[in-house]
């Protein structure tokens, strides 16, 4: 990810004035911009914090306690720093190195565009919602049942997670979709999304349908 470290907004100091930091939020569209001290990282000021300060020739010192403390290391994967984005409701990261020297700052519309064009995002492939009981669900037996039937995998993640239940979404590719379906509901894994061609669900709907013709005769 270390080509998508950008440089263009530059951080500001806490010497620097309180109206610096507001026409920084209005030229740029970020929700947070860092603030540094030779080089290290101090913490990121949030527009909301700031935008609400009245004096604007105070200086940033006298507001460090609005600072939060957030960063991504320069090897972060993806996954980390949506991760990240989404827990400190930013819509940049600041970025040390491994002597946590700053660096420069992730964008999310640059990461989201590296998740969105991955093989997981971008292939033509199948996906299925399943759900197990907790103690009974095996990731290996899922990657198992799918490859067994001709599926090729692409991705598998655990999407929800209740109390006794477990909920995992698969994305593969596969000509055979309703072989690997009958073959996880033969291990007792519920089929949560819906397939337009799923032969499971229309056989019951047929069977339905017989039993109701039958019990209106």
């Amino acid at each position: 990810m270390n080509e998508y470290i950008l440089e263009e907004i530059k951080p500001l100091c806490l010497t620097d004035a309180v109206k610096s930091a507001q026409k920084m939020f209005e030229n740029y569209p970020i929700t947070h911009f860092p603030v540094i001290e030779n080089n290290k990282l101090l913490g990121s000021f949030g527009e909301d914090d700031i935008q609400t300060i009245e004096n604007k020739e105070d200086r940033l010192s006298t507001y460090a306690h609005l600072l939060h403390s957030f960063y991504a290391d320069e090897k972060a994967t993806v996954l980390e720093l949506l991760k990240k984005f989404a827990d400190n409701d930013a819509n940049i990261i600041p970025v040390l190195n491994e002597f946590k020297d700053y660096l420069g700052y992730f964008d999310l519309r640059d990461v989201l565009d590296v998740f969105s064009t991955s093989p997981f995002m971008f292939e033509q492939s199948e996906t299925l919602i399943i759900a197990k009981q907790k103690n009974d669900y095996s990731m290996s037996q899922i990657v198992q049942i799918i490859e067994s039937n001709g599926g090729k995998l692409l991705g598998v993640y655990i999407s929800e997670k209740k109390l006794d239940m477990i909920q995992v979404t698969v994305k593969f590719i596969s000509k055979e979709i309703n072989e690997i379906m009958q073959s996880l509901r033969r291990y007792d894994y519920k089929i949560i999304s819906i397939h337009e061609n799923d032969l499971y669900l229309e056989d019951l709907k047929n069977r339905s349908e017989y039993l109701q013709k039958y019990l209106e005769i």
